[in-house]
């Protein structure tokens, strides 16, 4: 088991959700967990609107870009949070599995993509709550 628990975000392209969690659980969790990200079809950029809106809560996401979905991911990961990659996300034993129903900032300006990161700072919060509880 490593120190630091890891959580894997993934998500169809790698350039809205997964960022955004993977950004606020880094930031929230100061150090206490390990995160990464990945797509199972990674796009070529970020979702403009998507890095404008962790930029309002003080979130720099400008440099990050996405990356592909690997075995290797995976299996360095403790917990693996789904959001909308369905069967492309593999699934291997004594790994926990979460799904987050989230809905996909594709497409959606602004003030749409709001609301879905602020539902994710939530999430994460009891996600990091779960963990540092676990592992302290």
């Amino acid at each position: 088991m490593a120190d630091l628990p890891e959580v894997l975000f993934i998500c169809t392209h790698n350039a809205g959700r997964s960022q955004m969690a993977a950004a606020l659980l880094d930031y929230q969790a100061a150090g206490r967990v390990h995160v990464t990200s990945a797509g199972s079809q990674p796009a070529a950029e970020l979702n403009p609107a998507v890095v404008q809106a962790m930029a309002e809560i003080g979130l720099d996401i400008s440099r990050e870009f996405p990356k592909p979905l690997t075995t290797g991911k995976v299996k360095a990961a403790d917990v693996v949070i789904t959001m909308g990659c369905g069967d492309a996300c593999p699934v291997y034993p004594g790994k926990r599995y979460l799904d987050w129903d989230l809905p996909d900032p594709a497409g959606l300006d602004l003030e749409a993509i709001r609301p879905i990161r602020d539902d994710i700072a939530h999430r994460v919060r009891q996600l990091l709550a779960e963990l540092t509880a676990a592992s302290g």
